[in-house]
């Protein structure tokens, strides 16, 4: 157990006591204080040996999980260009082959040919490496060049590498501390790229030229606020480059003509307070998406001689019950992304401005275009997928308005759908708002609250959870689970208005939903309290702590991952690389006493009292830079100290990673495994 140390701040006259400040290693983001190592690794070891009697289970589960995945697996055929190009797992790999072949062999579509180049090799990349993530692979426009980026430590500071396709060899252009995608000239002699700043905010964009050394590249554009990011990215296009700035509300886009990468960016609507809009280039006009009328969106056209905000023609309305996400556009036609009142759709408008719905067989389901789309195409990709439904990608062919089913996941030990049943509720949160709930079970599960229940959620961002299938899932089905999804006010589930309704002040929105979706499931026999498995990671790590504080009877376990727990003391420190650009989703503690008493009201850390809670595994990436390691260890130390319960509370911080845990693919599989062992055997359900 972590011992405490006295540490106290005053803030707006508050004082905090705070003894397990002392995690927090002054040198961060190096971590090499030896009481704070030590105690990782005490916790690791300890996560080790409480673990170590389910082992059998932990491989079982594992076995259950692989045998689910193909061997070999390969992604779909995608042109680009004069090439096909595809990624590929090889029988036990972790990590994928890149392959690419001309679009002019016979049945290039369908698959590669016996010679395709394997023109990226990450087995080889990573080597021995503790850890390896590509991060993005970004061709020339001659398809000669291929820049691609890598992170070798989880702290998601990427390192871009130049490789002629040709000859194989890399070349002396290598860049550090980069973030996103290189975005190349028309000419292939040089290529726009995001740079981070020391605490790892995206904050400058940079133009190199081949050949010329790194340090002297043009600043493109440069935001010194550090509640702001910036990024760079092309239109469908290619005729434009975009360059970004925003936070988690508002947004600015300039663009400059591929043709002139010299030329000043053209403001295309200058930044205000909750204005977010974003911006693409359909050849002879542009195509905006903007919150400006409606906060579910809306889409506006505008002449390709002026991309302003004046000349913004509707395209599209949002409304109340229609909530725009995302575009996508080919050469005559744009493709939505939208939900209807809260149900997935794509819509398909030509040049006409006729709009068409891609039709889907459930009524409770997943649907999203897959890629963008070439612009000269005349098919989208789109990817379905429901509770119950393994993902299924069709080829939508635009003029014939039909989808063309290309693939269905491969699930190699078997799977039936048949014996599996899902459907979708509406929960009364407390101030009467209905909740809806996504649930699954096997037909043979019953409702009379005899069934261990897992809930899982988010709740944050704008990021919305969407019902679709899970391979891992199914070894709780099997075992007698019941799965639930609340899709709890934070997230944009039903449109923008959700998301707002649990951000700022009102964030405990979210939290009050979960509680009050796992009383509405108990109430209609699809669980019981006390035998609640809940589950969120990161921001859904804050509504995990903020959940056990509430109501800790209601649970029998919780596993949550890199869990962002110690709100306020990190709205606190601007100093840390995502602090500033996360104010508008939580508040300003510094120069908002309000805000402050608010955040440290649900801060799952700062509200831990003496009292029984339920058992706990919580995970860290000692590299993690948007959740500290030391928000999990501070978290963990605290509750052993205040609880009043014999249950098992454990910590595994991975000492190589960062946010997204270990790399490779049975590195997540494993992880999950033990996760599920956890779970089973905290509610006696281990055999």
């Amino acid at each position: 157990m972590a011992g405490e140390r006295p540490h106290s701040f005053t803030h707006h006259g508050i004082t905090v006591e705070d003894p397990w400040h002392w995690l927090e290693d002054e040198d961060y983001p190096t971590v090499d204080d030896e009481d704070i190592l030590a105690y990782l690794e005490a916790e690791n070891d300890y996560f080790e040996a409480s673990m170590a009697p389910y082992q059998d289970l932990i491989d079982t589960i594992f076995e259950e999980i692989k045998g689910r995945q193909p061997g070999e697996l390969a992604s779909l055929p995608r042109r680009r260009g004069e090439w096909y190009y595809q990624w590929r797992y090889g029988e036990g790999s972790q990590y994928r082959q890149w392959l690419r072949w001309p679009a002019s062999v016979p049945d290039a579509r369908e698959g590669p040919p016996d010679d395709a180049e394997v023109f990226l090799d990450e087995p080889h990349l990573a080597g021995d490496l503790e850890y390896f993530r590509l991060g993005s692979l970004s061709f020339s426009n001659g398809a000669s060049l291929l820049a691609y980026s890598t992170d070798t430590d989880g702290s998601e500071q990427y390192t871009l590498e130049i490789k002629d396709l040709a000859t194989g060899e890399l070349l002396p252009d290598r860049i550090e501390r980069v973030r996103g995608r290189a975005v190349w000239t028309p000419d292939d002699l040089s290529f726009f790229y995001t740079v981070l700043d020391d605490n790892g905010r995206p904050w400058q964009v940079r133009r190199h030229v081949l050949g010329e050394p790194v340090g002297s590249d043009a600043i493109v554009h440069e935001q010194p606020d550090a509640g702001l990011f910036v990024w760079v990215s092309d239109t469908a296009s290619r005729k434009y480059i975009i360059v970004s700035e925003g936070d988690h509300a508002t947004s600015e886009r300039r663009l400059i003509p591929a043709e002139d990468p010299t030329s000043e960016p053209i403001l295309v609507a200058p930044r205000r307070a909750g204005h977010d809009y974003s911006i693409d280039h359909q050849g002879d006009r542009f195509v905006i998406m903007t919150n400006d009328n409606h906060q579910n969106f809306r889409l506006a056209i505008a002449p390709e001689d002026d991309p302003t905000e004046a000349s913004w023609e509707t395209l599209l309305h949002g409304s109340d019950s229609l909530y725009i996400n995302h575009f996508h556009l080919t050469e005559q036609f744009v493709a939505v992304e939208e939900r209807i009142d809260g149900l997935d759709q794509v819509r398909v408008i030509d040049r006409a401005g006729n709009s068409t719905h891609i039709e889907f067989p459930e009524n409770a389901y997943t649907a999203y275009i897959s890629s963008d789309p070439e612009f000269d195409s005349d098919t989208i990709r789109v990817t379905y997928t429901s509770m119950i439904t393994p993902s299924t990608v069709f080829d939508y062919h635009l003029d014939a308005g039909e989808l063309e089913e290309r693939r269905v996941q491969e699930i190699p030990s078997g799977y039936d759908a048949s014996q599996y049943v899902t459907h979708r509720a509406l929960a009364p949160a407390r101030d009467g708002v209905e909740v809806p709930v996504s649930i699954v079970r096997h037909k043979d599960t019953p409702l009379d609250g005899s069934a261990p229940l897992y809930i899982y959620a988010y709740g944050a961002y704008g990021s919305a959870v969407s019902p679709s299938f899970s391979t891992s899932r199914l070894s709780l089905l099997d075992r007698g689970f019941i799965y639930a999804v609340a899709h709890v006010r934070g997230g944009d589930d039903l449109g923008y208005h959700w998301y707002e309704a649990g951000k700022l002040f009102q964030r405990t929105n979210t939290f009050n939903d979960f509680v009050d979706v796992a009383h509405y499931l108990v109430e209609k026999g699809y669980g019981s309290e006390g035998r609640i498995a809940i589950s969120g990671g990161s921001a859904g790590g804050t509504l995990m702590g903020a959940v056990v504080n509430q109501a800790p009877e209601l649970w029998g376990v919780v596993a949550t991952q890199v869990p962002f727990v110690d709100v306020l003391n990190t709205m606190l420190n601007a100093d840390l690389p995502l602090t500033p650009p996360e104010w508008p989703e939580w508040g300003n503690p510094i120069e908002d006493k309000v805000a402050f008493e608010y955040i440290r009201s649900y801060s799952p850390y700062d509200q831990l009292k003496p009292g029984e809670y339920p058992p706990l595994l919580a995970t860290a990436g000692i590299n993690d830079r948007r959740v500290t390691y030391w928000e999990p260890a501070k978290y963990v130390a605290k509750l052993r100290a205040v609880k009043t319960d014999d249950n098992l509370v454990l910590l595994r911080t991975d000492m190589g990673s960062g946010h997204g845990g270990r790399s490779g693919r049975s590195a997540w599989w494993y992880e999950t495994a033990e996760q599920f062992a956890f779970i089973l055997s905290s509610l006696g359900l281990v055999e």
